[in-house]
């Protein structure tokens, strides 16, 4: 039998070098969050490589004593714990590993120097040897350089990205850091080049909008609630305003970064009736609350939180973010397509017609001006298109129009499209989206969730065999269940017994929707399916109870549109994520024809 023995120190450190410094932006992340803990206002990052080659970070915090960098980079050794009660942390940083770690696996320079302190100090550690220990200049702060990351673990060095992906990786780290601290400026260098600066004291929106997308700042809605002692803040991108992937979701707790599932679940779940299902929010959410209902230490990563009442988390971040949207939700994502602009801008190709005076002799004298008139009137239907729109005289303009965000209907183009003049430019309308979203609104008014998700008894139950955890997580939710119609029941360790569905998936295959479901609790530890899939039932009977495209309207029913579409939430977007209207201001068409 092999003798069990204590590993080595250096040891040691590469086993917790694999948990934590899995690439360069996880290295990158621990020496910025060390930088942040230290009361920094001014952090400086310079990548070489995609920090293949070197990371160097610089802050202005506290700095630190020679006798305290020793102390640094030895295991489990910190100052952000100063009593054991690990449940009241508070700072990014608290077990001590990072420093020890990213040393063991490279070459590791510390550079320090105490607020009011004669001289800084210098510590090299490379790959866990101690290569120079001695006074430095450098200006208060601190400053940690890595170099040649893995050079010496050729196994973990082969399994490295491209320098362009590691590079992504690091440029992720840093932009999602700088949002969480807006009281810190951050730059950002990569090569000879500022990839990103920021100034300290920025408002969190202002924040947000520069290092996601500016186009977040108009197309967004602000967001602070507060529920007992959550808290609840950021910027929510309207449902028109969306993406493809869920990479741009930011997601913060108590100013710590996370990747949690049970805040992804909760942001889908808010925006479930009014984005398609490949589509994803844009947004950065902000959730403070007490340490002790929150735990951070379960990986060492810190990307994973697991909170004491995931429930109430869970229904304050869905209600929070509708209660926001029901405030900005009339608007969509603001003005035209650009493309589309731009094809408005360029210079109309005129048809090929003829002219009328092609072939005149104009040397003979003229017969008369009405000969020329005929001559016009006889290419006239060359000239002239037929009308693609209609419109019709207008009843008198209310007194009050100028309160109308959506404007006066001055007429109808395409049978499908509304036209309205409001105070500050021009409004489109697409009939359909809207009365789809309205007709929508007025089915949940009125009760039909209910009648959609009324149970529909089976004649004879029928059993479902599955695997026991999945047993587990669907009779843990067999009560939210059963208030959407359908109710199982334990039926055996490794099946579930369905006496009813809902009345509008009666139909439904029984084995499929309960796996389905039970993969669904799996991933958001919460039945999202279900519910999306009852929301669908309701999305179609508003899309077969809306006016069609191509149907004519009267100015009094355009005008009865655009009233209920102002007083109605979320009108601006229908079911599916799209926009229902679009503004182009008057600026701008003044621009189409040269005024400005």
């Amino acid at each position: 039998m092999p003798q069990i023995r204590r590993l080595p120190d250096d040891l040691v450190n590469r086993i917790a070098a694999g948990e934590v410094v899995e690439r360069p932006a996880a290295a990158l992340k621990e020496v910025v969050e060390n930088a942040i803990d230290s009361g920094a206002t001014r952090i400086a990052v310079r990548l070489t490589d995609g920090g293949l080659t070197r990371i160097e970070v610089t802050d202005d915090g506290c700095g630190m004593a020679p006798s305290e960098m020793a102390l640094a980079l030895e295991r489990h050794a910190t100052s952000k714990l100063p009593d054991d009660a690990i449940e009241q942390v508070t700072t990014l940083g608290f077990r001590g590993e990072a420093l020890p770690s990213i040393a063991s696996v490279a070459r590791l320079t510390l550079e320090s120097r105490p607020h009011g302190a004669a001289e800084g100090w210098r510590k090299v550690v490379d790959h866990g040897a101690v290569a120079e220990d001695g006074p430095a200049a450098l200006p208060s702060g601190t400053r940690v350089r890595i170099e040649q990351l893995f050079a010496r673990v050729p196994a973990r060095r082969k399994f490295l990205r491209s320098e362009r992906s590691e590079y992504a990786a690091c440029h992720d780290v840093v932009r999602r850091l700088a949002m969480a601290r807006s009281d810190i400026a951050f730059t950002l260098e990569h090569g000879e080049r500022r990839v990103l600066q920021t100034q300290a004291g920025e408002e969190v929106a202002q924040r947000v909008a520069g290092i996601v997308a500016r186009e977040l700042a108009d197309n967004g809605v602000l967001i602070d609630l507060e529920r007992g002692a959550l808290r609840l803040s950021g910027v929510a991108g309207l449902p028109t305003y969306n993406r493809g992937v869920a990479d741009h979701q930011y997601l913060f707790v108590n100013g710590r970064p996370v990747k949690d599932r049970l805040l992804t679940g909760a942001v889908r779940g808010a925006y479930a009736d009014m984005l398609a299902r490949d589509r994803h929010a844009v947004l950065a959410l902000f959730l403070d609350l007490p340490p002790e209902d929150v735990d951070v230490n379960v990986h060492p990563a810190k990307t994973e939180v697991r909170f004491r009442d995931a429930a109430a988390v869970r229904g304050f971040i869905v209600s929070g973010l509708r209660e926001a949207l029901a405030t900005g939700d009339r608007r969509s994502a603001q003005g035209p397509d650009r493309a589309a602009m731009a094809r408005w801008q360029a210079e109309p190709v005129a048809p090929a017609v003829r002219s009328m005076f092609e072939g005149r002799d104009w040397t003979a004298p003229s017969s008369s001006v009405r000969e020329a008139s005929q001559v016009w009137r006889a290419h006239e239907a060359d000239v002239l298109a037929a009308p693609q729109g209609r419109a019709e005289e207008a009843a008198p303009v209310p007194e009050q129009a100028e309160h109308y965000p959506l404007g006066i209907a001055r007429g109808q183009v395409a049978q499908t499209y509304i036209v309205a003049e409001a105070a500050d430019g021009l409004v489109l309308v697409d009939q359909h989206a809207a009365h789809e979203r309205l007709v929508l609104e007025r089915l949940r008014a009125a009760g039909a969730g209910e009648a959609v998700a009324r149970a529909q008894a089976l004649l004879i139950p029928d059993v479902v065999e599955l695997d026991e955890p999945a047993c587990d997580r669907l009779e843990s939710a067999a009560l939210k269940l059963a208030e959407m119609g359908l109710a199982i029941e334990r039926f055996g360790p490794n099946a579930m017994l369905v006496r009813s569905l809902p009345h509008a998936l009666a139909s439904a295959d029984p084995a499929k929707l309960l796996t389905d479901i039970a993969d669904d609790l799996a991933l958001h530890g919460e039945a999202l399916l279900l519910g999306e899939k009852l929301d669908l039932v309701l999305a179609t009977m508003a899309c077969h109870g809306s006016v069609r495209a191509g149907r004519p309207l009267s100015v009094a029913e355009m005008n009865a549109l655009l009233r209920e579409m102002e007083r109605t939430p979320r009108s601006g977007q229908c079911n599916h994520g799209r926009p229902t209207w679009v503004k182009l201001k008057m600026e701008d068409v003044e621009k189409l024809f040269g005024r400005h």
